[in-house]
């Protein structure tokens, strides 16, 4: 399973269904009494389930990474447990809704995390995931999108994980057993303009150095030739030099829309 840092969930995770809930309605959240969030990582789902539930919900997060869950115990304020996805520390029938965020993509087995979903749950399992090979980019920086767009077509061919899983995911439904299964579509929209605030400059600042291209070295390099990676970390070097200085003068607008789908079945 491919691990994250706290940081990074907080970032790409900011802002999400802060505009609309929507896409949740068939979690029938207002009726549910025991919600387990898998792969809860710091805890923002979490939140957004126990809100939505009601005060009388029973909502949980379970996580892999000790150093999240002590964020999500902590800042979050969840009742979080360690555990595996695809070995989950619960007897059949414990929660009436189990659902995960963005945890699918990122684990080597995804089909055995949902038979474990079924397993647990009584009613319900849900899946919110992203499709990666759907982002849609526009920023003031010409460079940066034909940038991100060269990086993702790589990143995707060199990670080890279905992470444009995306619409895919009601297949694996399907082939759990679990009925009535339906999706929606929520699209995640982040938008960088000014003020900017201390997380968006940062991150200019890791374009700047390579750092944050350097996050995904590995995925990078199975997919390009060490020459054909090199050269696009000093393009993206540029792109970030590029992207400061809109920033100085308060010029730097970036616009980016991630689909994820919302997938549900029954028990």
């Amino acid at each position: 399973m491919r691990r994250f840092s706290a940081e990074y969930l907080s970032r790409t995770r900011d802002g999400m269904w802060a505009d609309s809930r929507a896409a949740l309605s068939d979690l029938e959240l207002p009726t549910r009494e025991r919600v387990l969030d898998v792969g809860c990582g710091t805890g923002e789902l979490s939140r957004v389930l126990a809100a939505e539930a009601g005060p009388d919900c029973e909502a949980y997060g379970l996580d892999a990474d000790p150093s999240l869950l002590r964020v999500a115990r902590g800042e979050a304020g969840i009742p979080a447990i360690a555990g595996d996805a695809t070995r989950l520390p619960f007897p059949d029938d414990s929660f009436d809704l189990v659902v995960c965020q963005a945890l699918l993509v990122n684990l080597p087995d995804p089909a055995a995390a949902v038979r474990e979903f079924a397993r647990v749950s009584s009613d319900l399992v849900a899946a919110i995931e992203p499709d990666n090979g759907d982002v849609g980019v526009d920023s003031t920086v010409d460079r940066e999108v034909a940038l991100e767009r060269r990086v993702r077509a790589a990143y995707l061919r060199g990670v080890r994980t279905d992470v444009a899983l995306g619409g895919r995911v009601a297949e694996l439904f399907d082939e759990a057993g679990l009925s009535d299964v339906r999706t929606r579509r929520y699209h995640h929209r982040k938008l960088v303009e000014p003020p900017y605030d201390e997380r968006e400059l940062e991150s200019a600042k890791r374009k700047a150095t390579g750092a944050g291209i350097a996050d995904h070295e590995a995925e990078l390099r199975r997919a390009l030739p060490d020459a054909a990676y090199d050269d696009l970390r000093r393009r993206w070097r540029e792109m970030g030099r590029s992207i400061v200085e809109q920033m100085r003068e308060r010029a730097y607008r970036r616009a980016e829309v991630v689909p994820f789908d919302v997938t549900v079945g029954r028990v």
